[in-house]
Order: C-alpha cells, then sequence, then structure tokens
C-alpha cells in the first residue's frame, strides 16, 4: 500500500494545483461590486416604433442570402429561407416617418409545419438621449398570429443588462411585394 501511495502522490499533488480549492477565483476572474460600474436605478421603459422590411424597389432593406432546397421535401413555409435586414425604424406607420434607428440582423424560415420565424436583429437607435444604444431580440416569431412576442436579451449604451420583451403585429403586408410594416411595442428594464 505504501508503494502504491507513493507512486500516486506526484499524481495527487499535480492535481492539487491544477485544480485550486473551493472558492478560489482564477486569475482572469474577478467578481465587482456594482458601485464602481456606476449603474443607477434600474427602470422600466416601454417603445413603440413601426419596422419597415422592404424586399421590393431598387434599395431593398432586407434581401435574400438563402435559399430554401428545392427537393421534393420543401414544404410551402419556405422553410430554410434566409434573409438579412437593415430596416428603418419609424415613428410612425408611414416609411417616411421620422426614423428613430434600423433593425439590424436577420431572419430565418424556421419552421416546417408554418409560417415561422427565427429573429435574431439588433434595434440600433440614432436619435434622442438613445442615439448610438441598441437593444438585440432573439426569438421565434410565428408571422400570422396577431401578436408575436419574442425576448430582449441584451443591449449596449443606455441598455447595458437590458432585458425584456417585444410585441410585434403586423400593421400592413403587400401580397404582391412581400413589403411589411410591423408595429414593436418594446418593455424593457434597463439602467
Amino acid at each position: 500500500m505504501t508503494k502504491t501511495f507513493l507512486f500516486l502522490l506526484p499524481f495527487l499533488f499535480t492535481i492539487s494545483q491544477t485544480f485550486p480549492a473551493t472558492g478560489a477565483e482564477p486569475g482572469f476572474l474577478q467578481s465587482v461590486k456594482r458601485n464602481p460600474m456606476k449603474l443607477r436605478t434600474e427602470k422600466l421603459s416601454h417603445f413603440r416604433f413601426y419596422w419597415h422590411d422592404i424586399i421590393s424597389g431598387p434599395n431593398p432593406t432586407a434581401v435574400n442570402i438563402v435559399q430554401p432546397p428545392t427537393n421534393n421535401k420543401t414544404t410551402p413555409t419556405g422553410f430554410g429561407m434566409i434573409n438579412m435586414i437593415d430596416d428603418p425604424l419609424t415613428e410612425k406607420p408611414e416609411v417616411g416617418s421620422k426614423l428613430l434607428g434600423r433593425a439590424q440582423g436577420f431572419y430565418g424560415l424556421a419552421s416546417q409545419e408554418e409560417v415561422g420565424l427565427l429573429m435574431a436583429m439588433n434595434f440600433v437607435f440614432s436619435t434622442g438621449k438613445y442615439n448610438g444604444s441598441t437593444l438585440t431580440i432573439l426569438g421565434r416569431n410565428p408571422v400570422f398570429h396577431k401578436v408575436r412576442e419574442m425576448p430582449v436579451i441584451g443591449g449596449s449604451g443606455l441598455f447595458r443588462f437590458a432585458r425584456g420583451y417585444v410585441q410585434a403585429s403586423t400593421h400592413s403586408f403587400d401580397l404582391k411585394t412581400g413589403d411589411a410594416v410591423v408595429e414593436y411595442n418594446v418593455h424593457v428594464m434597463h439602467y
């Protein structure tokens, strides 16, 4: 038994040095107190604006980057198609109304059963006190539901540590062009 212990001793010593005792923090990790980060009181804000997904015309704001497969198993939902977006966010449903920012990211048709999008986008604000700040949305959007809810998973600038949800409802949709105007109600907790 002593020989076995002596044989294992260097191994045990190596493991104890590699994996420090519970509670010890590695050198790259440091706990931070909230006060030095100068976080203010958290508040809930509500924003309402209109998202313009323009596929037609000479200056589309949504472009197709992946087509769905053309095999016999392709569903009528367009499953597999992906569009990249740089859509205007406006104060009113008219495309010429005051520009508040842009929705930048992509959406893909991610359902074989219904027209359901996976949306990954940043709302990049360009006016007022939120100029330069962003909110990040990542979630499922079943487009033919009256109201669709997706999570706000983060943000930057004045929206650091943001969390919340958006509710999207179609304001108008042109069957010929595929252009859409969607009202977004955003409820977000932030500092």
